[in-house]
């Protein structure tokens, strides 16, 4: 945003002596003295509107937006064509966030300067803060057909172009940005963080620390470079960095919810929940500081802040990207509060509003897994036996997500010898970058021309991207549920991995999925039928799994017989694992471990038995579900492993 130090020439020379010596001192920050040589011009002219304008700029400058606002439309009322008053007064308002009186002045400033590319960008930002990215993307690009050396369109656009998900766009737009002005802080900065949506995790840490080196005191970096030591696992800087970024501006809603979130990862709900609560109270309609906390609160009858989500998802004031997280964090309030009905009201409305925002190609996606059962028989399993990287360190625990991985990777890390790694892509990231030659088939159909000397080498790739584990370690658990589509492929590449299966009641596993808003991917789980119907195509995956993998190489373990047993269950997983029993691998809800998972708080906590037969509270409304489920609702349950 730019503030106009506009003025029109004066019939008095005297007059437009004082206004220049005034807006002179104005630039140079000398706010006290240009304020006494304004007023001194409205002691002689009480209608001079330049003057109230500019008293205006003085008072927004000092944090007094209200007398700002004022004064401008006092100006405004006496020359209302003055294109430089509609649009201060709309920088003004959107700081207040009145983003529709804020497009409304920006529209009437463009009526009477339809050129001005500066106020295009501008507008372009409130729609951009109001969810309209089509129309925020056309006024940036509006801004840059005018003045396509306007660095801050550039960087405007490459914001709009992130949170349409085309991070490469974005980057391609930063970068415009720091071509035309290469000392822009800001674009340093939003490069940084599309960089760090691609997981160029060294990349975005140097965008931040540039900008940094520019201006030091510069809060949104400090708040980003925390994220980014966050997906590092460096937990001590990244709270390093957020509480910097509060010590510069402690009304930043967005770190303090950052904040909140690393507490809450390291199981501190106390402290999780104060930095919560501190951004909801800066910034009332923070919807996604809202579904954090629903995350981490137990909410009652009668509770307040259960009355709050409940007024803002009447209100109607949100974009649909932001109402998903009220409607999503509504429905987790009325579920504690027994209001089953309802919450499934906002279930269904907050699902629909994502399935809406995401593509999800259910045809492929099915497709894939009739591909893998295709490509991964019983003759190419036996052909390679025993072919590929020989390291018992790794421990996959995969499943269908909320099936109760995060709690048996919570079990396991409890042991003194095993290392919780949390949700590792390095398969995700192997697959993606085209390191199973040839690089000209897709992935299952690449694995079918691979020779024995390969699996060796893909599986010496994985262990290398490990991470590193302590000293006393001798076993690293990979938590990624999806890593049931590549049972087979760890076991080519890894003969020696143990391989962990959890499962859990379809419906309740699906209802979960249901339930939660995730982070990224799993775009199955916003529609019941499509997500009964890619539980079906997942169950039959597994039966044949189990028909070609050699006995005794995976364990499966039901979520429901280690609520029953805890102390079997964590005998049976110990054993598998090959490590000696101790006792700590009871107290999983104790283990001193960050957990990055939806599962979060659960696995905080001892095993309760109020989350068995839960779907059995939303029966009536998953009819789609059951439907599409079938027959995998009656399959039993497997609690024994393979030998």
């Amino acid at each position: 945003m730019r503030e106009n130090f506009h003025y029109k020439a004066l019939p008095s020379p005297i007059t437009q002596e004082l206004l220049e010596k005034a807006l002179e001192l104005h630039r140079a920050g000398r706010l006290a003295e240009a304020e006494a040589i304004y007023r001194q011009l409205l002691a002689v002219d009480a209608r001079h509107a330049d003057s109230l304008h500019l008293l205006g700029m003085i008072e927004n400058q000092r944090g007094r937006a209200d007398a700002a606002v004022s004064m401008i439309r006092a100006a405004i009322a006496i020359n209302p064509n003055e294109a430089a008053f509609h649009s201060n007064l709309g920088t003004v308002l959107e700081t207040q966030g009145k983003l529709d009186e804020a497009g409304a002045c920006f529209e009437r400033a463009l009526g009477l300067r339809p050129e001005w590319a500066e106020v295009h960008s501008n507008l372009g930002n409130i729609f951009q803060a109001q969810g309209k990215l089509e129309e925020a993307a056309a006024c940036q690009e509006r801004a840059l057909a005018l003045r396509p050396d306007l660095a801050e369109a550039c960087s405007n656009l490459g914001i709009v172009r992130q949170a349409q998900g085309k991070l490469s766009e974005a980057v391609a737009c930063y970068e415009r940005a720091l071509a035309l002005r290469p000392h822009y802080a800001d674009a340093l900065n939003n490069l940084g963080a599309a960089l760090l949506a691609l997981d160029r995790i060294d990349e975005a840490l140097a965008h931040y620390e540039q900008a940094l080196v520019l201006k030091p005191d510069y809060a949104p970096a400090h708040n980003n470079l925390g994220n980014a030591r966050m997906r590092q696992g460096a937990w001590d800087d990244a709270k390093a960095h957020y509480e910097r970024a509060l010590a510069l501006n402690p009304t930043y809603a967005n770190a303090h919810n950052n904040l909140a979130n690393l507490y809450k990862e390291q199981g501190n709900f106390d402290h999780a929940m104060a930095h919560y609560s501190r951004a909801i109270a800066i910034s009332p309609d923070y919807a996604e500081a809202h579904l954090n906390r629903s995350d981490v609160k137990r909410f009652q009858v009668g509770d307040a802040d259960l009355a709050t989500l409940e007024a803002l998802a009447r209100s109607g004031s949100f974009s649909n990207d932001k109402a998903l997280y009220i409607h999503f964090a509504l429905a987790k309030a009325l579920d504690d509060a027994g209001d089953y009905a309802r919450a499934f009201e906002h279930l269904l409305k907050g699902n629909a509003l994502k399935r809406r925002q995401i593509s999800y190609d259910e045809t492929g996606a099915l497709q894939l897994l009739d591909r893998i059962r295709t490509v991964f028989d019983s003759r190419l399993l036996d052909r390679f036996q025993g072919a590929g990287h020989s390291s018992p360190v790794p421990v996959f625990v995969l499943g269908m997500p909320r099936s109760g991985s995060s709690l048996i990777e919570q079990i396991l890390a409890g042991h003194p010898q095993i290392h919780g790694a949390g949700e590792l892509t390095i398969l995700e990231k192997m697959e993606a970058s085209g390191l199973y030659e040839p690089e000209t088939l897709p992935y299952p159909e690449c694995i079918s021309a691979l020779d024995a000397a390969a699996f060796g080498r893909i599986g010496q790739s994985y262990l290398s991207r490990q991470p590193k584990i302590e000293d006393g370690k001798i076993r690293m658990v990979d938590k990624l549920p999806g890593n049931f589509l590549r049972i087979g492929l760890i076991h080519l590449i890894l003969p020696d991995a143990k391989i962990i299966h959890t499962t859990r009641h379809p419906i309740d596993t699906c209802l979960s999925c249901y339930s939660k808003l995730f982070t990224t991917g799993l775009p199955f789980t916003y529609d019941l039928a499509e997500l009964g119907r890619y539980y079906r195509g997942y169950s039959e995956l597994m039966k044949h799994w189990r028909s070609v993998l050699p006995p005794g190489v995976m364990l499966e373990v039901a979520y429901e017989d280690v609520v029953d047993d805890l102390e079997g269950q964590a005998r049976r997983l110990i054993d598998y694992c090959a490590v000696p029993w101790d006792d700590r691998c009871l107290s999983f809800h104790r283990t001193n471990r960050p957990v990055r998972t939806a599962s979060v708080v659960q696995v905080r906590q001892p095993l309760f038995r109020s989350s068995l037969g839960r779907w059995r509270r939303y029966e009536s409304g998953l009819g789609p579900l059951l439907d599409a489920l079938g027959d995998c609702v009656t399959e039993p349950r497997l609690t024994e492993p393979r030998r």
